[in-house]
């Protein structure tokens, strides 16, 4: 049996290889079909290789397309939405294992297109997305990207040789691209953090794309203080991160839902630098891109609307981390699922036996 994984940006891959690494386990060859980025081919590569991982590079999807009529994989996992899949349906299999659970409407949106399956995290989105697409498969698994922190096996971070103090709480501030917070903090927002270590892990959009200089730029002074320990862009998995941190800063991202499943407490940063085509009249656009999941975020974190709120409520809740762990507990089990350290040999299960 052989299964590819179409891994159309960088960042996919943390969500992929604990499934990997237990197909491994049942024999299964496994291949990686990354799609050509540039900047980040040299990363990627390396990446791949530290984890022994087969893989072959293509230009876009018509080129990953001919690429799999040709292979005839058993299965394909699709980390998005994947159009003209009629051909290659019918000598593969075909599942989507979304790359995040996001407040993104398109965490729903990619389910309308022609995979056949989909592997889903918790019960709430379970319903949701079988009383918009009916006629689909989905699987209820839980989120295999958190296996590996639950089993104890994601490689631990020296606080020492990153330059931060082994005897200060950690804070991970792990801000999506768009919309974000970075913008909306000030240049001096790690010296009020001092009682602290800052590990700061951005999306790899931040670091890449030409439109988010201003955030390179905030991120790089942030860099110069001596609390603070800016991720390099190499450092493709968050894992390693949110094992060592005591407390989590983020916003518009399903880091908050992957972090607060591990029952530690979270900040919600709900202010975001705009643009001005979704300011106003057009603040649609904003509406249209976020998904009403966001309304979750305010259950399983602390919601703050400006810096000095951020400041105040990170001392509260590192303090006092027992605030929210009922409702973080709830909501995981609706929005994460099971967070046993098994969802990827679920995964295995479904994909050997046609059952979990």
């Amino acid at each position: 049996m052989n299964i590819f994984f179409d891994i159309k940006h960088l960042y996919y891959l943390p969500q992929y290889i604990p499934v990997i690494q237990a197909l491994h386990k049942e024999n299964i060859k496994c291949h990686c079909v990354i799609h050509h980025q540039e900047s980040l081919d040299d990363i990627a590569r390396q990446y791949l290789n530290e984890n022994n991982l087969n893989f072959t590079f293509v230009g876009n999807d018509d080129e990953a397309r001919q690429f799999y009529l040709t292979q005839k994989p058993n299965w394909i996992i699709f980390g998005n939405a994947f159009n003209d899949l009629q051909e290659i349906n019918q000598h593969s299999h075909t599942v989507l294992m979304q790359h995040g659970i996001g407040p993104k409407s398109c965490y729903y949106d990619v389910s309308n297109s022609e995979i056949t399956h989909r592997f889903v995290e918790g019960l709430h989105r379970l319903k949701r997305l079988q009383g918009m697409f009916p006629e689909k498969s989905f699987i209820n698994t839980g989120y295999a990207k958190l296996d590996p922190i639950i089993n104890n096996s994601v490689d631990e971070i020296d606080l020492d040789e990153i330059g931060l103090d082994n005897e200060k709480p950690t804070v991970l501030y792990a801000p999506t691209f768009y919309p974000s917070s970075i913008e909306c903090l000030s240049p001096n927002f790690p010296a009020q953090l001092s009682n602290y270590n800052l590990i700061i892990k951005p999306h790899f959009f931040s670091f890449i794309k030409k439109s988010y200089g201003k955030q390179r730029e905030l991120l790089n002074h942030w860099q110069s203080f001596d609390n603070v320990h800016l991720a390099d862009i190499s450092k493709v998995s968050i894992l390693p991160y949110m094992t060592i941190a005591d407390i989590l800063i983020s916003d518009a991202s399903s880091t908050l839902f992957e972090f607060t499943a591990l029952n530690k407490p979270a900040i919600w940063c709900d202010f975001y630098h705009l643009r001005w085509s979704y300011k106003g009249i057009f603040k649609w656009r904003l509406n249209k891109r976020l998904d009403n999941d966001l309304q979750h975020f305010g259950q399983v974190a602390q919601r703050v609307t400006n810096e000095k709120e951020l400041i105040e409520q990170i001392d509260k809740h590192y303090h006092s981390p027992h605030i929210k762990e009922h409702e973080r507990q709830k909501m995981t089990e609706l929005l994460t699922g099971k967070i046993d350290g098994h969802c990827s040999q679920r995964i295995v299960n479904f994909i050997t036996t046609g059952a979990i």
